[in-house]
C-alpha cells in the first residue's frame, strides 16, 4: 500500500513541486493551503508524513506541530519542516517540539525526496542486533563496553564524547538542537551552556579521524550524524 503525506503549505507553486514530485515517487499526496486545514487532514487522514510550511497564513507551521505533537492519536507522525532562510530560529523551536527534520527553501526536489525518504526509513528501522552495538563502515560502537572501534584501533573517548556520538549515530540523519543534545547526554537540567557541545564536538571528530566528518553541522541549528540523505543535501 502507498505511503501517505499531507502537505501543508499556503504557496501554490511550492504545493504543485512538492506534490508532482512525491507522486511521481508513487507516495499518496494531499495538500492544504492553511494551518488550520492541515490540521484537519491530518486528523482525518492520519498519513505516514507531513511536510509543513513554517509561514502559513492562520495557524502558524510551529502551532500546527506543537498541535499534532500533543496529540496522543498523531504525534507519531513524523514532520518534515520546510522554511525559508534566515529562520533558523523557528527550525530550532519545531525540532523542540518534536520535528523530525527540515529542508530550506529553495530545495530541489531531489534533495526533498531524499529527506522524505530517509524520515521514513527510520520510523521503520529495526534495532542493528540485540547488544545495539552500532557500525558505519569500519567504525563501530558499541555501548555495553563502552568501547569504539575504527577498525581494529581502539578510540579513546572521554565519557560525554562517547555518549555524544552514541546519542547522534543512533539517529543518522536527524538534526539535533544544541540543548537536545545536552539533555540527551547528561539529561534535564545540566548545568552546561549549550556552546559546550561545539566544543565537544570538535574534540570528537579529531579524534574519529576521516569518520569525524559524519558529525555534520546544521548552520544555526545544531548537529547530526551523515545518512545518506544529509550527505546528498549536502
Amino acid at each position: 500500500m502507498a505511503e501517505s503525506i499531507v502537505v501543508i503549505d499556503d504557496e501554490e507553486d511550492i504545493r504543485e513541486l512538492i506534490h508532482y514530485n512525491l507522486s511521481k515517487e508513487g507516495y499518496v499526496v494531499t495538500c492544504a493551503v492553511s494551518g488550520e486545514e492541515g490540521v484537519e487532514l491530518v486528523q482525518g487522514i492520519k498519513p505516514d508524513l507531513v511536510i509543513l510550511d513554517l509561514m502559513l497564513p492562520g495557524i502558524d507551521g510551529l502551532e500546527v506541530c506543537r498541535r499534532l505533537k500533543s496529540d496522543a492519536k498523531l504525534k507519531s507522525i513524523p514532520i518534515v519542516m520546510v522554511s525559508a532562510r534566515g529562520e533558523e530560529p523557528d527550525v530550532v523551536s519545531g525540532l523542540e517540539l518534536g520535528a523530525d527534520d527540515y529542508v530550506s527553501k529553495p530545495f530541489s526536489p531531489k534533495v526533498l525526496i531524499a529527506r522524505v525518504k530517509s524520515v521514513l526509513r527510520r520510523g521503520k528501522k529495526a534495532p542493528i542486533d540485540a547488544q545495539g552495538i552500532l557500525t558505519e563502515g569500519t567504525l563501530l560502537v558499541n555501548p555495553q563496553r563502552r568501547e569504539v572501534l575504527i577498525g581494529d584501533a581502539s578510540v579513546e573517548l572521554t565519557n560525554t564524547e562517547f555518549k555524544l556520538l552514541h546519542f547522534v549515530m543512533r539517529q543518522p540523519g536527524v538534526v539535533f538542537t544544541r540543548d537536545q543534545i545536552v539533555e540527551g547526554v547528561h539529561g534535564d537540567d545540566y548545568p552546561v551552556t549549550d556552546r559546550s557541545v561545539d566544543v565537544q564536538v570538535v574534540g570528537l571528530r579529531k579524534k574519529l579521524g576521516d569518520y569525524g566528518a559524519y558529525i555534520e553541522t546544521v548552520r544555526g541549528v545544531g548537529y547530526r550524524f551523515r545518512d545518506g540523505a544529509s550527505a546528498l543535501a549536502s
